[in-house]
């Protein structure tokens, strides 16, 4: 309604309407009197509703994160895929401001995530409208391949009663193998006493359907495994490891971030992006983190904004079109970068405009090499994460995030 004066369509609604209106019994200058508000509601009303029911919506987020951050996370995560920040993101900030986040269990996830009462609290509703914080248990939805039949199928057959074992789980739910897998590289089997490694070797050992004769014995019976194995020592995963598995399974990882085990290994006076609230105006900074958004809006004249994260915040980047075109490929392929440039500030709005980009995504493949996050990083305390201080709403990131993850590999 609001372009129709703009482009001039309305003049065709406007011929039709009073036409119609006059062939009907109305007079012609009613009819023109119902075409002028209908014009004058387009070019004032319109946008005037518009701004006031997105400042109802924004207020009423905003008092929800800030009120109830755990509420406010778990529905986010429950709405995706919704663009603007990727779970990573909304896991983290949730973090950050004293949310409890566990991971996909195979024993108390559902399909979508879910509130649980905190360690030593009583986590009901009114607890938590008094202040009392909930845990918020990422649901199987987050596991990425696994389908919502066989979610369904393994949280029925789990009821009340957490299962023992990988074969007890099989023989109840009677899901495929495959599916099993998909919890394991998401690392589900924890509360089994089970990591990645164990897990997957436990399912390989599943054949395809349940064999007749244990299936008619376990009618009465519990569930007993088809074969018995001795137990087979497994090397386990370096923190490293279980961070690129956490990336390329959920999307997200409740370890430490990956840029915390390459800290010792960035150029040379590279700061967290956390500091960059202390630098003054004008001041050059090397900054590095991973890719989250790349932003080019067509009122910014070739302009690209780039978010980066590492494991204390987020850094705004500003790209000018010179420097795209001479760096086109790593600005649109890195997975992670360094960028060496100068701080713009206005007020608490802090970015930095780019002179030079440095593509790390070759260090950022090594992540998966490494036993713990660097020494150097032991130094950086993690800070909370500001988004949106740029006045821009953030794109998705999921995208940044999975070629991350390939990265690793």
């Amino acid at each position: 309604m609001a372009t129709f004066k703009v482009t001039g369509g309305v003049s065709a609604f406007k011929d039709k309407l009073v036409s119609g209106m006059v062939a009907r019994g109305y007079t012609r200058v009613f009819a023109e009197q119902t075409v002028a508000q209908i014009e004058g509601f387009g070019s004032y009303g319109f946008p005037e509703s518009h701004a006031a029911s997105f400042a109802l919506i924004a207020y009423a987020s905003s008092w929800m994160k800030c009120h109830h951050p755990d509420v406010f996370c778990c529905a986010l995560l429950n709405a995706q895929p919704m663009g603007f920040y990727a779970p990573a993101q909304i896991v983290r900030d949730a973090r950050e401001h004293g949310v409890e986040v566990r991971p996909v269990s195979a024993d108390h996830s559902r399909w979508d995530c879910t509130l649980e009462p905190s360690r030593g609290r009583s986590g009901s509703h009114r607890a938590s409208a008094m202040g009392t914080r909930l845990a918020v248990r990422l649901g199987m939805r987050m596991v990425k391949g696994l389908s919502n039949a066989h979610a369904a199928a393994i949280v029925a057959a789990r009821g009340e009663h957490p299962y023992a074992s990988v074969d007890e789980m099989w023989l109840r739910a009677r899901v495929p193998p495959a599916a099993l897998e998909r919890l394991a590289e998401a690392d589900a089997f924890r509360d089994m006493h089970l990591d990645r490694r164990a897990a997957l070797w436990a399912i390989r050992g599943l054949a395809d359907d349940v064999l007749p004769l244990f299936a008619a014995a376990e009618r009465d019976r519990a569930p007993r495994p088809e074969i018995v194995e001795p137990a087979v020592p497994l090397l386990p995963m370096s923190e490293g490891r279980n961070v690129v598995e956490d990336y390329a399974s959920v999307g997200l990882t409740l370890h430490a971030h990956p840029v915390a085990f390459l800290r010792a290994d960035l150029p040379r006076g590279t700061m967290p992006c956390r500091d960059l609230a202390a630098v003054r105006d004008g001041q050059r900074v090397t900054v590095a983190g991973l890719v989250l958004v790349r932003q080019r809006p067509g009122t910014a004249t070739g302009v690209i904004f780039i978010t980066i994260e590492d494991e204390t915040g987020i850094a705004n980047l500003v790209v000018w079109s010179s420097l795209f075109e001479q760096q086109r490929r790593i600005v649109l392929s890195a997975g992670m970068l360094a960028c060496h440039g100068r701080v713009q500030r206005e007020g608490e709005v802090v970015h930095v405009v780019a002179e030079r980009l440095e593509d790390l995504s070759g260090l950022l493949r090594t992540v998966g090499n490494r036993q713990q996050p660097s020494a150097a990083a032991g130094n950086v305390a993690t800070g909370a994460a500001c988004p949106g201080k740029s006045g821009r709403p953030a794109m998705d990131g999921s995208e940044s995030l999975r070629i991350a993850a390939r990265n690793f590999r």
